[in-house]
């Protein structure tokens, strides 16, 4: 049955079990912790919860097994407003799991993650054309279903795209010269684009990167702020003055805020930030999906 939506997230599923701690552990020891937090995770997940949470009547599409952990997470997704009918649990298949830990003295997180590498989502434009009532406006992908994507990119090509390019890898080197805008991290602008360090490096890469060919590019970089691209000048966003405790899905936030704000009408300096706030204000709390900012909070904020 067709359904209505205005934002589609193609990419990265998985479920997170979050182990909040006071220092990272040493080798061959034991650290006890009196609270996890488990909820479904991965970028264009989280996003697609951001989004849910917001309002913006989003859909999620991703490859998962056919067992339990899938079953939670489709179950939580539904749960926040999230469309999850074109979502494949495949035989055979072992949803993706990650044990993150997270917090220490910078609040940085540390993931592990069971996946399997080689297996793809298969759906073909005609899939999402025949699946959904209405083509949506935004389309969020983060890379890991780029078959996908690029099939999601034909069947609604006036909707705007975003990819979250979090590190090169197939999917998020193909994307990043097709999407409207490549808001991409520091760890993939040293792998693409030769970045390295200092002002002048970072202009380097933001145009090597917007020489890909998509419409805009950005450079996240956490708690500095980031750079972007606007009329062939290289400007810089503030980063939100958080008091990290644990930076687990900011960047997921950041981009699903980001995604919001393109809903809503903002222009890129507007959409980075309100997504900019977004994310530092995950980092103030501990979890995944449990760190998304209600969007009053946000509002009231920026």
């Amino acid at each position: 049955m067709s359904v209505s939506f205005r934002v589609l997230c193609a990419g990265h599923a998985c479920y997170d079990i979050i182990f909040p701690v006071s220092e990272f552990p040493k080798e061959n020891s034991k650290i006890a912790v009196p609270v996890t937090h488990e909820s479904p995770g991965g970028p264009a997940c989280n996003a697609a919860s951001l989004l849910g949470k917001w309002g913006a009547a989003p859909a999620f599409v991703g490859l998962l097994g056919d067992d339990i952990y899938a079953s939670l997470i489709l179950r939580e997704l539904s749960s926040w407003g999230v469309d999850t009918s074109l979502c494949e649990k495949r035989g055979g298949h072992i949803t993706p799991l990650s044990c993150v830990i997270a917090g220490g003295k910078t609040g940085s997180r540390t993931i592990i993650n069971r996946r399997n590498q080689s297996a793809r989502l298969v759906l073909s434009a005609g899939d999402f054309t025949r699946a959904f009532v209405r083509p949506p406006e935004v389309l969020l992908f983060d890379g890991h279903e780029p078959e996908a994507s690029l099939a999601a990119m034909e069947a609604f090509p006036r909707a705007v795209s975003v990819l979250d390019a979090g590190s090169l890898r197939e999917g998020t080197d193909i994307l990043s010269g097709k999407v409207t805008y490549c808001v991409a991290s520091e760890t993939f602008a040293r792998e693409a684009a030769g970045y390295t360090h200092g002002r002048t490096s970072m202009e380097k890469a933001l145009r090597r990167l917007a020489g890909r060919g998509a419409g805009h590019v950005a450079i996240t970089c956490g708690e500095k702020g980031g750079f972007y691209l606007e009329a062939e000048t290289v400007r810089h966003y503030a980063p939100y003055p958080a008091k990290a405790i644990d930076s687990t899905a900011a960047g997921d936030i950041f981009h699903g805020a980001f995604a919001y704000a393109v809903l809503e009408g903002r222009d890129f300096t507007g959409a980075l930030g309100l997504a900019a706030v977004a994310a530092g204000l995950s980092v103030e709390k501990t979890g995944g999906r449990d760190s998304i900012p209600a969007l009053g909070e946000v509002m009231e904020k920026l």
